[in-house]
């Protein structure tokens, strides 16, 4: 092992807004540098930060698309597919696809994830 995860970070027009809308789906507490330029939201229980980064001119990758031009996403383990992504829509997700074992959202800034079993 050459290293320890300490963190995924997602560029975005609005950092405060795109952590406020990842800790209404995976809690923990928001910590932001005096600038607001950069955002750590901290998980209960540790594992690695969700961090978010202003990029002013940030363009969201296509879903779908076939360029390979995803970047990342990222996948959260739900119970209920239902339940989950009703709770993602009114927190601000927009529903893309849904496929056996998985369904895609993308966040405020357009960032792909997806919610698994």
């Amino acid at each position: 092992m050459i290293g320890k995860l300490s963190a995924v970070v997602l560029d975005c027009r609005d950092p405060q807004h795109l952590a406020e809308f990842y800790r209404v789906i995976l809690g923990g507490t928001i910590d932001k540098d005096p600038d607001g330029d950069w955002i750590d939201l901290k998980i209960d229980g540790g594992g690695p930060l969700v961090s978010f980064q202003q990029v002013p001119g940030h363009e969201p990758p296509e879903w779908p698309g076939d360029s390979g031009d995803q970047q990342l996403h990222l996948d959260i383990a739900v119970e209920d597919f239902d339940h989950a992504e009703q709770a993602l829509l009114e927190a601000g997700a927009r529903f893309v696809e849904s496929h056996d074992g998985f369904r895609v959202f993308l966040d405020p800034a357009g960032h792909p994830f997806c919610i698994v079993h």
